[in-house]
Order: C-alpha cells, then sequence, then structure tokens
C-alpha cells in the first residue's frame, strides 16, 4: 500500500476525501474513515467567523477521535486574521491545516477568498508564509488550474506555495471560471514536475480505475475524491482493494447502499437532530440511489420525509 508523508503525518494510504461546504460532514466523514479513506477534508472554515466567535462555526470545527488524521481547510484573504486563527485553533485535535485558494463559490471570491487568491500570488504567500510561521502543524494550500482561461498559473502557485513553506498542494484540474466539466489532468502532472513537496490531484475520479489512471498520467502522490464520493463512501475501500489486488470490486448492492443510507441517516441524528438531520439526508439520499431503477420517483419522495421512521420505511419499500 502505499503511503504518503505531509510533514510530521503520515497517511496510511494515499486517498483522500475533499473538502465539500454541506457535504464532509462529521457524520459523512466517519462513514468515508470506516471504508479506508486514508485523509479526511473537513468542510471550509471562514477565520473571519472564528474571530467574531459565530455559533455555527463550532459545528463545523467538531472533531471525532475515530476521524484521525483529519484536515481543516480556512478560507480567508487576511494574513493576519489567518495566522492569528490559525493559532486559536491549533491545540483542536486536527492534524493538518489547509488553505483554501479554489472555492468558486460568488460571495466568497467577491471577498477576495477562495479561488480570487489565484489572481493575487503576492497575497497567496503573505498568506501561506504567515500561516506557517502561526503554527507547528503542517500547512498545506488547495489551488485551482487557474482563475480563468486567461490566468492558469498553477505551476506559478505550487512553486509559491513551496517557497512560503506549504508542505503539500492539491490541485483541481479546473479553472474557477469553468466550475465542473471535463478536469485537466495535464496541469497536475505540470505541478508535479515543478515542486519537491507531495501533490495531490483532484478532479473527475469517480472509480478506482480513474485513481489509477489519474497516478500513472500525473505522477501524483495523492488522489482527492469529492463529487466521486457523494453518496459513494464505498470508493475508498474499492481503491484500496484495487490497489492492492489489481482486481476492479464489485459494486454494493441495494441492500448495502440501504444499509448504509441508514446508518448515514441515524449519525446525523445524533449530531444533528431529527429535524436537520432528515432534511441534509435528502440530498444524500438523491446521491446514494442515482442511477437505481425507480430513483427518479425515490428522489422525489424523499423531499416529503420529516423522520427517521419515515425514511426507513421509504428506502425498504423503494429499494
Amino acid at each position: 500500500m502505499r503511503q504518503l508523508r505531509i510533514g510530521n503525518v503520515t497517511l496510511e494510504n494515499t486517498y483522500i476525501l475533499g473538502p465539500m461546504a454541506g457535504v464532509t460532514d462529521l457524520p459523512f466523514r466517519l462513514l468515508c474513515k470506516e471504508q479506508g479513506a486514508g485523509l479526511l477534508c473537513m468542510e471550509m472554515v471562514s477565520a473571519k467567523a472564528i474571530l467574531y466567535n459565530n455559533k455555527n462555526t463550532e459545528t463545523l470545527l467538531e472533531i471525532h477521535p475515530d476521524e484521525q488524521p483529519v484536515s481543516l481547510q480556512f478560507f480567508g484573504s487576511d494574513p493576519q486574521i489567518m495566522s492569528e486563527m490559525a493559532k486559536r485553533v491549533e491545540e483542536r485535535p486536527f492534524d493538518i491545516m489547509d488553505i483554501n485558494m479554489g472555492c468558486p463559490v460568488p460571495k466568497v471570491v467577491k471577498n477576495g477568498e477562495g479561488s480570487a487568491l489565484m489572481k493575487n500570488p503576492k497575497l497567496a504567500h503573505e498568506i501561506i508564509s504567515a500561516m506557517v510561521k502561526a503554527i507547528k502543524k503542517p500547512v498545506t494550500v488547495k489551488i485551482r488550474k487557474g482563475f480563468d482561461d486567461n490566468c492558469i498559473n498553477a505551476v506559478e502557485m505550487a512553486k509559491i506555495a513551496e517557497d512560503a513553506g506549504a508542505a503539500a498542494i492539491a490541485v483541481h484540474g479546473r479553472t474557477r471560471q469553468q466550475y465542473y466539466g471535463k478536469a485537466d489532468w495535464e496541469i497536475i502532472r505540470q505541478v508535479k514536475e515543478a515542486v519537491s513537496i507531495p501533490v495531490i490531484g483532484n478532479g473527475d475520479v469517480t472509480s478506482p480505475e480513474r485513481a489509477d489512471a489519474m497516478v500513472k498520467e500525473t505522477g501524483c502522490d495523492g488522489v482527492m475524491i469529492a463529487r466521486g464520493a457523494q453518496g459513494n463512501p464505498w470508493i475508498f475501500s474499492e481503491m484500496i482493494e484495487h490497489e492492492r489486488t489489481g482486481k476492479i470490486p464489485s459494486r454494493p448492492t441495494n441492500e448495502e447502499i440501504r444499509k448504509m443510507m441508514l446508518r448515514h441517516a441515524k449519525l446525523q441524528l445524533q449530531y444533528k437532530g431529527e429535524y436537520l438531520g432528515i432534511r441534509e439526508m435528502r440530498k444524500h439520499v438523491a446521491w446514494y440511489t442515482k442511477g437505481l431503477p425507480g430513483s427518479a420517483k425515490l428522489r422525489e419522495e424523499i423531499n416529503r420525509v420529516e423522520s427517521y421512521a419515515e425514511l426507513e420505511d421509504l428506502l425498504y419499500r423503494q429499494l
């Protein structure tokens, strides 16, 4: 099994759950960990929100002992606030601090945060070096291919990150302007060749074969799976099995999918209560059942489900 070392943290394997707002919460991370994910990235947290003691942020910062190693991702654009808040939370049980320089959401970009930092390499360097000096834990950076087609600068940004003391860099092979669409793995290969710190590839990994192809094509040290893990925590155990045996693992049965959804729902209720937990499960159920016979009808009905008992009844009837 290939391992990956980021600063003083050694991952048991090279498969990483990417950070997704509203998705990589504690319940989902625990499921991915059970399936063998080598590193779990939390939902991104605003450095300013910590500064102003935002109540919702406390929930985002919650970490379970069974999750480790965990990466906590900050976003912001002020080097002083970013570094001071990193110091403020450093005693919490995360293992790696990641800086978000890839979020495409308009309100984040408008504030000069997330992927907007791809247009400001000087500020990016200041933020990374301030964070590296402020805390002892490894600092990593997540970037995109560039901001738009006129600003393809992942290689430059990766060199900046390395120079500023980053322990690893994750490269999402799409520009901010592109949002989704086909990821460019060639840019990941270029970044890998340009720096000596570990490079983690991200984009279009939806199966063990795709993970394998990314490593072969780019030489990347780790593979980050984000949307490919939505409704699909099994992807981690499948990638591990594929690496060990070279075989394509069989996909989960309907019964296994139902069992996982109900386990996911129980965790949601445990951490968020029934009202919020069930509502948050609606999107997950849509992801888990995508492509299954009768899934369109199930997705329609899931939006009316308001309790665990109703969810269980629906899944046993429809799946």
